[in-house]
């Protein structure tokens, strides 16, 4: 399998170790939680200029992969 570059990590210095988007101080759970209250991704994008499309992107499908909700293949 090969590694994949960190798309979230932790670290106590920035906001007491919750995990965030890699060179961002924009916790992941923001992420979740706009997409929770029915927010679009392009609304998130928007509002925390520092995280690219493709990190949130990675990240939810991380999350999916994680709950073994990714996309089937044929």
């Amino acid at each position: 399998m090969a590694s994949r570059t960190p798309i979230i990590h932790t670290d106590p210095e920035i906001l007491s170790g919750a995990p965030v988007f890699v060179g961002t101080r924009v916790p992941a759970r923001t992420l979740l939680d706009y997409l929770e209250a029915g927010d679009s991704l392009d609304d998130f994008l928007l509002d925390f200029p520092s995280v690219s499309r493709e990190q949130a992107i990675a990240a939810l499908e991380e999350a999916a992969e994680a709950l073994g909700v990714g996309a089937s293949t044929r």
